[in-house]
């Protein structure tokens, strides 16, 4: 009988299903908070009156009315504010593709439930497409910019490289040797 390797150290606190649902959750009603104050506001600045129709129904998001295309900028505002809300839930590269499709992925069931129908109009699937990619790619361009910073140990090396100044010292008597 083969022994299992145990799980490594943090294991089961990252990839719990209960974690991981309250992060689908949290960014779930982000995205619809967000999304609702953006549209409530350019409702209300255009004279027009909000109802819920204007953010889960597919058939507002029109290309022939003024409104239809103001929904469509709410909604692209909305997944650039979506990348924030993956840097501060997630914080991992890895996992943003996974959660991004989700939100609209749900998105999409919301709306198909809200409406009694699947979305037929290309412009509202378009604007889905658009709106994952900002949230993908800006969602994984902020975690790894996050990632990646350097790690400051508080040492007081007197450099910014790490080395402190021993590294320029060692760079120097390189550079003699060579000449």
């Amino acid at each position: 009988m083969r022994r299992r390797r145990p799980p490594r150290p943090g294991a089961l606190q990252t990839l719990s299903p209960l974690r991981i649902a309250t992060q689908i959750l949290t960014l779930q009603l982000l995205h619809y908070l967000i999304a609702t104050l953006l549209i409530l506001f350019t409702a209300l600045a255009a004279g027009k009156r909000f109802s819920a129709d204007l953010v889960l129904d597919w058939r507002s998001l029109r290309g022939d009315t003024t409104v239809g295309w103001t929904l469509g900028l709410c909604w692209v505002l909305d997944a650039g504010a979506g990348v924030i809300s993956l840097l501060l839930l997630i914080a991992r590269s890895k996992l943003v593709l996974d959660f991004a499709l989700t939100v609209h992925f749900l998105h999409l069931v919301i709306t198909s439930l809200y409406s009694g129908a699947v979305p037929t109009n290309l412009l509202w699937w378009g604007l889905q497409g658009v709106s994952a990619a900002v949230m993908v790619c800006g969602g994984v361009w902020a975690c790894r910019w996050r990632e990646l910073r350097p790690i400051e140990f508080g040492g007081g090396g007197g450099g910014k490289g790490g080395g402190g100044e021993y590294e320029l010292a060692a760079r120097e008597e390189m550079g003699r040797g060579n000449v």
